[in-house]
């Protein structure tokens, strides 16, 4: 039975996704819960299972292409047998009609069940387990799988098709004499049709990602033999011939391209929505601090030696980090937002601490949960398993929700500061300019020291200057002279 996986609401509410990368073809051997694809959503790349075992028959969508929530990508042949034909329900016998069995499945509920797999929108008032501490309403519980969250809502049988039917032509009245039967000739194999020309040009059976990528590499699809299904050109019969040699003709260049459009979508189209709302709802304020940070240096040479730290990552912005929290604890208000709705100022005593990561699909902001319950060893782990999964692309949704206040490091940049924008629903963000040496007084000495420039954005609706002067001093003071930090845990 060719069994088909449409794509699942993963359970952030969204509608459609980008297929990334295929893990199988067709003729691959997949077992359930093998990871076949990899799709982005506004949020992240999320890793799909098959909940099929058998043999992938097709692939119904390409990598590239966005595909709507609830719409078949993969079909696998399972190699179970086909349902049985559903009883007419009418005996031969006495030509009385009966009705069907309890027990008989039709079409119709086999189709039904299939379309179950695909998780519906939740009804009104619905809260997803877990989420708000309420459980959705058990009758309108529909199943779904493993780790794609649970979706309520009532299921909808799929309307039954009914078979084609042919209407024979009138026929003119026969004479009561019947004529000799004529023998049927021999059923032929039914031969799949030629391409037809036309308008002079001969149609091509190739799937819309398919030409673009033909286009974009040069390549004539009409001289191509398809190797799809049904003759169908796929994306590496077009790769192949992109990568033939050209015969040697002497012809003019095509003139390169003056602009380039890149589709918005995905994580980047996310990041540039919530910048918008930030920057028009929160009216920034940034402060900016020159920092003689010469021992913090030294402080990280001297971690690297310890045994604690032999397994872990240790940079300057570990430190930052910790400066961070230390100054978080001495001043609340900083590490809080602005509940526009019930007009109230949140104050929040944890910290999930944000580090903005720059990756090739767009910027991302995964917190540290409860960052400030961890000792430096812990918070230099914390740190170095973030930045590696935001560098891999598997930042998952749940990471980047709930954080209270953002640090994002410029320096590795070689940039000095900036003004950054705030992370929505926080009240600040501190940028970390990159480290240099450059000439600094110290006890009236003019002398070369490493120097840094911090920046602080607040929302100015929490926190007004003098907090975020004295936030952004401590901070300052601490990198300073790096034992201010355990003084003032």
């Amino acid at each position: 039975m060719r069994r088909e996986f449409k794509l699942p609401d993963v359970g952030e509410g969204l509608t459609e996704a980008e297929i990334v990368r295929w893990h199988v073809k067709p003729g691959d051997t997949v077992k359930v819960n093998q990871i076949v694809v990899e799709i982005e959503t506004a949020k992240s790349i999320v890793e799909l299972p098959s909940p099929y075992a058998g043999v992938v028959a097709d692939l119904m969508a390409d990598e590239g292409e966005t595909v709507d929530v609830g719409v078949p990508i993969i079909a696998v042949d399972t190699g179970e047998p086909a349902p049985a034909a559903p009883s007419t329900g009418t005996a031969p016998s006495t030509g009385t009609a009966e009705p069907v069995g309890p027990h008989e499945e039709t079409a119709e509920r086999i189709a039904a069940l299939a379309d179950d797999m695909v998780p519906r929108p939740p009804a009104e008032g619905a809260v997803e387990p877990g989420a708000h501490g309420s459980p959705a309403p058990k009758e309108e519980r529909t199943p779904v799988l493993v780790g794609y969250g649970v979706k309520t809502g009532a299921a909808k049988r799929r309307a039954r098709k009914s078979p084609p039917t042919e209407t024979a032509p009138a026929q003119p009245i026969q004479p009561a004499v019947q004529p000799a039967p004529v023998q049927p000739a021999p059923a032929q194999p039914e031969q799949p049709a030629p391409a037809q020309p036309v308008q002079g040009r001969v149609s091509v059976l190739a799937k819309p990602p398919v030409r673009k990528l033909a286009k974009d590499l040069g390549v004539d699809l009409a001289a191509l033999r398809g190797t799809g299904p049904q003759g169908s050109i796929t994306r590496d019969d077009v790769h192949a011939a992109a990568q033939e040699p050209a015969p040697q003709v002497a012809a003019p260049r095509a003139p390169q391209a003056e602009e380039e459009r890149i589709p918005v979508k995905g994580v980047r189209k996310m990041t540039a929505q919530a910048m918008v709302a930030s920057a028009f709802t929160a009216p920034h304020v940034t402060e900016f601090l020159q920092v003689d940070v010469t021992e913090t240096m030294a402080a990280v040479q001297r971690l690297k030696q310890l045994p604690d730290f032999a397994e872990v990552r240790v940079s300057p912005l570990l430190l930052v980090a910790k400066a961070v929290l230390v100054a978080t604890r001495r001043y609340p208000m900083i590490n809080s937002s602005w509940d526009e709705a019930a007009q109230e100022i949140v104050v929040k005593h944890y910290v999930n601490l944000g580090i903005a990561a720059a990756t090739p699909r767009g910027l991302v902001v995964p917190n540290v949960k409860s960052a400030h319950t961890l000792d430096l060893p812990g918070l230099a782990r914390a740190l170095g398993e973030l930045a590696e999964t935001a560098r891999a692309g598997r930042t998952q949704p749940a990471e980047m929700a709930g954080g209270t206040i953002t640090i994002t490091n410029v320096g590795v940049f070689g940039v000095d500061t900036g003004t950054p924008i705030l992370n929505p629903g926080e009240s600040a963000i501190l940028a970390f300019g990159q480290v240099k040496d450059a000439p600094w007084v110290v006890e009236g000495q003019l002398a070369v020291r490493k120097v840094t420039t911090l920046a602080l954005s607040f929302d100015h609706r929490i926190v007004d200057g003098e907090l975020g002067s004295l936030f952004l001093r401590d901070v300052g003071a601490m990198l300073e002279d790096p034992l201010r930090m355990l003084a003032w845990s």
